[in-house]
């Protein structure tokens, strides 16, 4: 599985950065995953390759649960979607799909640690592991 964050806004605090750098880790062993900034959509969109599944994250009321955001990584791979790329900070795309991990507004860059932990955490529920050390 290979997995993106892109992330289109302003440089976020130190301690989210170390905290995606962790997980980032940590997902090292599920597959590939890399979070890539941009100042701007159209700098994203240079980057992004066309087999990618998008999927925008949005700060919705429908909220998916750890538990459905793993169904959903399970779905795209064995259906052969393999290449996900997570958009953040950006409303006005057109995605393949959009999803909500938080309903409240946050920082983008909290907002950007809490999908990778939630990546991280789908990883542990399809493998059956405790999440917990």
């Amino acid at each position: 599985m290979n997995i993106k964050l892109y992330v289109i806004g302003n440089k976020f605090d130190k301690f989210c950065y170390e905290g995606i750098k962790e997980y980032e880790k940590r997902l090292s062993r599920y597959g590939k995953f890399k979070m890539e900034e941009f100042k701007n959509p159209e700098q994203m969109i240079k980057k992004l390759s066309v087999k990618t599944y998008k999927i925008g994250i949005t700060n919705a009321k429908d909220v998916y649960s750890s538990e459905q955001l793993a169904g959903k990584i399970d779905t795209l791979g064995t259906t052969g979607k393999s290449d996900i790329t997570f958009i953040l900070g950006i409303t006005s795309f057109e995605f393949d799909e959009t999803i909500s991990i938080i309903p409240m507004d946050v920082d983008l860059g909290l907002h950007a640690l809490v999908l990778t932990e939630q990546i991280y955490r789908g990883y542990r529920i399809l493998q059956n592991e405790p999440y917990h050390k």
